[in-house]
């Protein structure tokens, strides 16, 4: 009768111990971002001098100022209004982000710059105008792409060791309290921007809302070894934690963050 009850018992637990390895992530690789750690995002300090040239190199016309943005531009039929201002010159372009690397060819020393384009009147469902991505060598143009609103650069790499960099790059947005940030990892070969991996939401806090329920989810992306000029996968492993101030993270999912 023992025998036979300690069997039960066992049985019984199996099921617990498999759901409890399903809620564990895979063993642990190096880290390329942790999205659950709290960042410090400063706008980077470029001479006045930098600024127009590049500004003046990558945009034919543009405004310096807000107040000169007419009150609303006549697009006619355009189906896209912020060509249409970018076309008519009404934007107010600022540099917002910046790094240094090797990107469109190996060996080379260029400065890529974020540019927010600001394009006049564009709304918060617009993310107030796109973004575009400016690579210098010295101070020649080699490249120039919108980065479908993706404004700062989370992380320079080399992850397949050929010489050239990629950016880990995110866009982020507030809307009722509800703060969500989506990542992709982006490199320019020859000047044209491809998307290496695309990881959708990557942060959503909900706790300035105040809403019962409210919490925070982030997530965690790591990579394999792998051989040198072989792109490695990038896992992407999802988070979730209340929000009291010390958050406890418990682990929710591997793959793209599910709504």
């Amino acid at each position: 009768m023992k025998t036979k009850l300690l069997i039960l018992v066992v049985f019984a637990l199996s099921p617990v111990e498999l759901l409890a390895q399903k809620q564990t992530p895979p063993a642990a690789k190096a880290v390329l971002f942790d999205f659950r750690n709290d960042r410090k995002i400063a706008s980077p300090r470029i001479p006045m001098a930098t600024q127009r040239m590049v500004l003046s190199k990558v945009f034919r016309r543009y405004l310096t100022d807000e107040s000169k943005c007419g009150s609303r531009l006549e697009s006619g039929n355009s189906a896209d209004p912020l060509k249409a201002a970018r076309n008519a010159g009404q934007i107010v372009p600022s540099i917002v982000d910046m790094a240094s690397g090797s990107f469109t060819a190996t060996g080379q020393l260029q400065t890529a710059y974020v540019i927010s384009v600001s394009e006049c009147n564009a709304s918060h469902a617009e993310n107030f105008g796109t973004k575009r991505v400016a690579i210098f060598a010295g101070q020649r143009l080699v490249a120039d792409v919108d980065v479908d609103f993706r404004g700062s650069i989370i992380r320079k790499t080399d992850l397949n060791s050929d010489g050239m960099d990629e950016l880990l790059m995110a866009t982020g947005d507030m809307n009722q309290g509800t703060l969500t940030e989506l990542a992709a990892l982006l490199d320019f070969p020859n000047g044209r921007m491809r998307v290496i991996q695309d990881f959708g939401t990557v942060t959503e806090d909900s706790c300035a809302s105040e809403i019962p329920g409210s919490s925070s989810k982030a997530s965690v992306l790591s990579i394999a070894n792998a051989a040198p000029g072989k792109m490695p996968k990038v896992r992407q492993d999802n988070y979730s934690a209340n929000c009291r101030k010390a958050k406890r993270w418990r682990f929710v999912s591997t793959g793209q963050m599910q709504e």
